[in-house]
């Protein structure tokens, strides 16, 4: 590492045990091929398996290209990556899952993309290989996003992503705690273009993503990135109130033209079962934009480093 790397490779790593060794026998010749000087960083986060142990054997292996930082405990994804991000030489970095869903040869797509002028590059994935649940899931997901902020991204779940210096930089400054990093860099980019690439089975393990960590990052995502839900539900608790007033000013008539009834009693209490319905969701939607607040403002440090191997240049 005499020289700085043109190009460094981000690849966070949680439980990957059965798939870096794949991982490394297909990465590391893709990238020699390039003919380009480069640094691959792993973000071991927190993984119980034998993933730290298979990481330092090949930084032994490979000291001069191989930086390994390694979390003392489980952060998340986007948090290993902007470990990664901190520590970065290259011009041009490129992010990469360790389960080989991404193949690594599919990287030159997106540094030819890089050359043509483009400051940040987003993979789509073709072909999908998940499971109904999750591809639909993704769709609805992505649909969602379009209509509540202005990230304009074809699939939000691709991780294979290149992505120029100045842009990573803006990201580390931005000193951002929850964030979706495709969109903050999405944001700060001035000439952003995407690609197909290639979609592949995962070759062993489980997804390390449950339904909850699903929904959560995408709260991350709208909530970090547009007032829009806020400004949904505004609108929806007019068009509430103005229907609750209506609705009063009919029972008002009916007992002065009718007289008293019976029977409506369950009617009032399904509206206001309704209507307390729709504040505890407004209340909850208050309380995601207070806690990002909160976690900026107690300034409490995002992850702790344990071990880090790297060669120094």
């Amino acid at each position: 590492m005499s020289a700085a790397p043109q190009l460094s490779i981000v690849i966070p790593v949680y439980n990957e045990e059965l798939n870096l060794p794949l991982l490394f026998a297909r990465l590391y010749p893709v990238l020699d091929g390039l003919g380009r000087r480069y640094e691959v960083i792993f973000t071991n986060d927190g993984s119980a398996d034998r993933s730290i142990e298979l990481l330092r054997a090949q930084h032994a292996a490979r000291p001069d290209v191989t930086c390994v930082i390694d979390f003392n405990a489980n952060y998340g994804q986007h948090m290993a990556i902007m470990a990664a991000f901190e520590r970065v030489r290259g011009d041009i970095i490129v992010t990469l899952d360790a389960d080989l869903q991404n193949p690594p040869e599919e990287i030159p797509k997106l540094l030819e993309k890089m050359a043509a002028g483009h400051d940040y590059v987003g993979g789509y994935r073709l072909e999908r290989q998940d499971s109904f649940f999750r591809t639909y899931a993704s769709k609805l997901i992505n649909f969602v996003r379009e209509k509540t902020t202005s990230i304009e991204m074809t699939d939000q779940g691709c991780m294979l992503r290149a992505y120029s210096r100045p842009i990573v930089d803006a990201i580390v400054r931005s000193g951002a705690i929850n964030t979706f990093i495709p969109a903050l860099a999405y944001s700060f980019s001035g000439n952003p273009a995407e690609v197909g690439v290639k979609h592949e089975e995962r070759h062993a393990g489980v997804s390390n993503y449950s339904f909850y960590q699903l929904v959560r990052l995408n709260f991350d995502l709208i909530t970090g990135f547009s007032l829009a839900p806020l400004q949904y539900f505004t609108m929806f608790a007019l068009l509430c109130s103005a229907g609750s007033f209506v609705l009063v000013l009919i029972l008002a008539g009916r007992r002065l033209i009718i007289g008293p009834e019976e029977g409506g009693l369950f009617t009032l209490f399904g509206i206001l079962f309704f209507l307390i319905s729709v504040t505890m969701v407004g209340i909850g939607l208050i309380g995601e934009y207070v806690g990002r607040s909160y976690q900026v403002v107690r300034a409490r440090q995002r992850y702790h480093v344990r071990e880090l191997l790297e060669t120094k240049p």
